[in-house]
């Protein structure tokens, strides 16, 4: 039992341990692989001396573990400065202290209290060991602590000694990738694999992962392919001794998050689409202001309270703030009083982002306010209206059926302007790339000898095939043009490994033996001007490559006749005019 003790420091000067008190407290913000958004904060504990787990540990020898715990988590709280929008505050705990879930709810309220925060705002991450601590206790102290109102997030998994049957039983919120698993990416096919399984785990049952320790920019793109959408480490944003978050983000980095935005999809909606006049009152406005304006218009769902500038300060929600002063006493006890006491923090966003960017922000922000409305303001923060979430997520869901539909139902590859997008894209950042097109050789004669269901099984083949080169080459993108056309843009250093992919394996169907044509364009920086351009010049090089027997590949560049045979029946490096 935790006893007397206050927050800020362990009372009781035992010999057996000194908490120390020159813990000072480092922050880093969690942010989406997706948009580069940080939606998340954790305070990570900084003793003046050594780390918190020789801290922890000295603690722990001393029969003292969980009140040192308890006392860090609660001046994790009290250190954080809110940032601008507020964003969920991590706080890191040992599985033995959530198994004393009173106390540590009963230490946090005051912090929480001290900073205008409440326990939705703040995510439990629990740390190893796991082993030392009674199974079932730990289940009913997470499960008190939800009851509070904090979210549970586990930690280490990977390299710790969290059972994975843990993660079924308890369905955290989040779970975090360690450090040593992504060290291993992309280049560790066992690492990979396992990072592979848990973003299909988590996919599968709502929990979000995140990565932490990325370091490299190779691991950023690996795990925006393996679909982990949130991740932490120095690439994208290292520690600062305050709350605030040191954004923007690297150049490099930056450019990977906007690849992984333009070649995902076709067009997502702006929430400036959805834009609605917001109801605004002055942040002075009484509680009977607030009613009152409720009562005349039923169609007002929530009021933003705004300082002398606009900016948004509070949000009321209609049923939420009605149900606090309409009561037996409500009435009179609130009246008067600032309405502000009974709003939530606003949540706020650009009238120039996306809708996926506002679901990222709502999803990781406060799951339980899913159905309010969310503020939109603009470059200055002035507020300019409200949208509504469910209308968002209707658009989302429009676009994306229009991207399905935009997919070959043979391959599920996307059609062209996946490659036009990304060329164009390439020759904006002044990037050298190259440009490919595959063929089927005598494909009319594949349907004609073996049927349309064997050309069909061929086509899928390939697809699959690209697929797996676009998953496993960071720099490559592939489309199905239709019939038995491919095209693919890649890297230079990425052009032999794709080339080898596909002409040096001997395609069948139905034991009929097909060849196929890979035509590439080396196109330098400045070289090209459009993807139409790009191509107008791959067409002579695939009647070139179809020319050649066998599966083929041949290489061109722009403002040059030669041309490279580098696979076919005369290849041999041999330059042909």
């Amino acid at each position: 039992m935790v006893t007397n003790y206050h927050h800020s420091a362990i009372a009781g000067q035992d010999d057996r341990v000194t908490v120390a008190t020159d813990v000072s407290f480092a922050f880093q913000p969690l942010l989406s692989t997706r948009t580069g958004e940080p939606v998340a904060v954790e305070a990570l504990a900084r003793p003046r001396s050594g780390d918190v787990y020789g801290l922890l540990r000295s603690a722990g020898r001393a029969g003292r573990l969980v009140e040192t715990d308890i006392s860090l988590a609660s001046r994790a709280v009290l250190a954080a400065a809110r940032p601008d929008p507020p964003l969920p505050l991590h706080v890191n705990i040992v599985a033995a202290t959530a198994t004393a879930a009173e106390d540590l709810a009963r230490f946090l309220r005051p912090a929480l209290a001290q900073t205008g925060r409440k326990p939705a705002d703040v995510v439990l991450e629990i740390t190893p060991p796991f082993s030392r601590v009674h199974r079932a206790e730990l289940i009913n102290g997470l499960d008190a602590l939800r009851a509070e109102g904090y979210r549970i997030a586990f930690d280490s998994l990977g390299d710790g000694d969290l059972p994975l049957s843990l993660l079924a039983d308890v369905g955290p919120d989040l779970v975090k990738v360690d450090a040593h698993l992504v060290a291993g990416l992309p280049d560790d096919p066992a690492s990979l694999a396992v990072v592979e399984c848990l973003a299909q785990y988590c996919t599968r049952t709502g929990v979000r992962l995140a990565a932490v320790g990325v370091e490299s920019e190779d691991q950023l793109l690996c795990l925006n392919r393996l679909g982990v959408r949130l991740a932490q480490g120095n690439l994208l944003a290292g520690e600062s001794r305050s709350g605030g978050i040191s954004l923007p983000l690297p150049r490099p980095v930056a450019e990977i998050i906007e690849l992984n935005a333009t070649t995902g999809a076709s067009t997502v909606p702006l929430v400036s689409d959805y834009l609605r006049p917001a109801t605004t009152m002055s942040e002075e406005a009484t509680a009977e202001d607030a009613r009152a304006t409720f009562a005349d218009d039923p169609k007002v769902t929530s009021v933003v309270l705004v300082d002398a500038e606009g900016r948004p300060v509070s949000t009321l929600l209609r049923s939420r703030f009605l149900l606090a002063v309409a009561g037996l006493y409500g009435h009179a006890l609130n009246a008067k009083k600032p309405a502000v006491r009974h709003g939530d923090n606003p949540r706020a966003i650009r009238a120039d982002a996306t809708c996926l960017q506002l679901l990222d922000l709502v999803g990781e922000a406060d799951h339980d306010r899913q159905g309010d409305e969310v503020v939109v303001v603009d470059a200055d923060r002035v507020c300019v209206g409200v949208v509504r979430l469910s209308e968002v997520v209707r658009g989302v869901a429009e676009a994306k059926i229009e991207q399905a539909a935009a997919l070959n139902p043979l391959t599920r590859l996307p059609g062209s302007e996946a490659v036009d997008r990304d060329i164009d894209r390439r020759i904006h950042a002044a990037e050298m790339f190259v440009v490919a097109w595959l063929d089927v050789d005598a494909f009319k004669r594949v349907n004609d000898t073996v049927g349309f269901a064997a050309g069909d099984d061929l086509i899928r083949h390939i697809g699959r095939v690209l697929s797996d080169a676009e998953r496993d080459l960071p720099g490559t993108r592939v489309a199905h043009v239709g019939g038995d056309d491919f095209l693919v843009v890649t890297d230079l250093d990425e052009i032999t490994a794709l080339a080898s992919r596909l002409v040096d394996r001997q395609w069948t169907t139905e034991n009929m033996a097909v060849t196929v044509s890979l035509a590439s364009l080396v196109c330098g920086v400045g070289s090209v001007s459009s993807y139409r351009e790009a191509s107008r010049l791959l067409a002579p090089l695939k009647q070139r490559a179809k020319a050649v027997p066998g599966s083929s590949w041949v290489l061109g560049r722009p403002g040059t006749d030669r041309i490279e045979v580098l696979r076919g029946a005369r290849a041999q490096h041999a330059r042909v005019s």
